[in-house]
């Protein structure tokens, strides 16, 4: 996270703005590149709002990574709320380089199913830009009823996606916008954990039209989603997740610097039950990459 950014947070302050360290780190654990991504944080209530926060930070990410050529992919962050200025600094960020769109899961309640969220994922569609979506820390869901510092970090926020990804598949995001990379934090949540619940509840349920008819199973529109690791050290997350996608739709991400242990977190991968051309695939997913070669032919 940029220093002018991190210091007007209350919990970004320290270890977040070190790029010598993060750069160090990515060598000793021998990792190429990274993608820089905006972990939501309260600092738009310090620095007059979003849209200037978006214009500082998106320009020092583009810093970043121009001034480390081939070590990083840059993620630019949007003004929620402002959405008529999303045309615009959707465009900046295009312009900047990054190649990325960083999203929360959700913005003061409001999730990535709302409307106003239709001309991002247009812009996505039309210029191939994945869109990554990290869990939102300001207020997440249940956060009025929990207000923990534990319970809030380990439950509200894995929440806040499986919920936003719940709406995005019901208000029929997915569907309308079928060619943008959606990548999902932390393995999208609980959402490994629930996969069987979604369709067997939703079979159950239309049954009875109850719910309305969403053209295939909850499965079957999971399966066409990205998820990063998020640093997970648990074999059992990765295998569970390996029951909703293929490893081509995941990442390996590693959270950091949140998540310290990075060699536990890759040797996660590399010790799991799976087989080796799944390894190599996760380990080095060149997802971003193909997106962004150039064309030939």
């Amino acid at each position: 996270m940029p220093h002018a950014v991190a210091q007007n947070t209350a919990f970004f302050k320290v270890n977040w703005s070190d790029i010598d360290r993060q750069l160090a780190v990515m060598d000793q654990n021998k990792i190429d590149k990274a993608l820089l991504l905006y972990p939501t944080s309260d600092a738009h209530l310090n620095m007059g709002g979003w849209q200037d926060l978006c214009c500082v930070y998106n320009k020092e990410i583009a810093t970043v990574v121009q001034k480390h050529k081939g070590r990083f992919i840059g993620g630019g962050i949007i003004p929620a709320d402002t959405p008529a200025q999303f045309p615009a600094e959707l465009k900046r960020i295009q312009d900047l380089g990054l190649r990325v769109i960083s999203l929360a899961s959700s913005y003061e309640g409001k999730y990535l199913d709302d409307e106003i969220f239709s001309p991002v994922y247009e812009f996505a569609q039309k210029n191939n830009m994945p869109i990554h979506v990290h869990p939102q820390i300001m207020d997440p869901v249940g956060e009025d009823r929990v207000r923990d510092p534990l319970l809030t970090p380990v439950l509200g926020y894995v929440f806040d996606v499986s919920v936003c990804i719940g709406k995005m598949m019901m208000s029929g995001t997915f569907l309308k916008f079928p060619e943008v990379k959606f990548i999902f934090a932390h393995y999208g949540g609980v959402l490994p954990l629930v996969k069987e619940r979604f369709d067997t509840t939703y079979g159950m349920l239309r049954r009875r039209e109850f719910v309305k008819d969403l053209s295939k199973l909850p499965s079957e529109y999971f399966k066409n989603l990205y998820f990063d690791t998020s640093g997970s050290k648990s074999p059992a997350s990765l295998a569970c997740a390996l029951e909703i996608t293929d490893a081509e739709h995941i990442l390996f991400g590693s959270d950091f610097p949140a998540n310290q242990n990075i060699p536990e977190a890759i040797s996660c991968v590399r010790q799991a039950s799976i087989s080796e051309e799944n390894k190599r695939v996760i380990l080095h997913n060149d997802l971003l990459e193909r997106l962004y070669a150039p064309q030939t032919g």
